[in-house]
């Protein structure tokens, strides 16, 4: 359910900016999306587990922030992640 550190690692790698950029909105963004996808299978099985669905809606608007900001900051970086990730918008 949760990011395995490798997954973790190649998602920075993927998404970063620079070599040095391990918090970026990007990257941050990418890995709410990967958390989110995990907490999507695991609801298919467990459907009245009320408590993690609570923590996936913090994730979703968590990202939409991120995302809000990104819009507001650079529209290219925001187009770029949308496509890169698959986010409907």
């Amino acid at each position: 359910m949760s990011i395995t550190p490798d997954r973790k690692a190649e998602l920075i790698h993927t998404h970063a900016r620079g070599e040095a950029d391990t918090g970026g909105a990007e990257v941050q963004i990418a890995i709410l999306t990967e958390r989110i996808t995990n907490l999507t299978e695991h609801f298919k099985t467990h459907k009245k587990d009320n408590h993690s669905r609570r923590g996936l809606l913090k994730m979703v608007s968590q990202r939409r922030r991120l995302l809000d900001y990104l819009i507001s900051r650079d529209t290219d970086r925001y187009k770029a992640i949308i496509e890169t990730l698959g986010i409907r918008r």
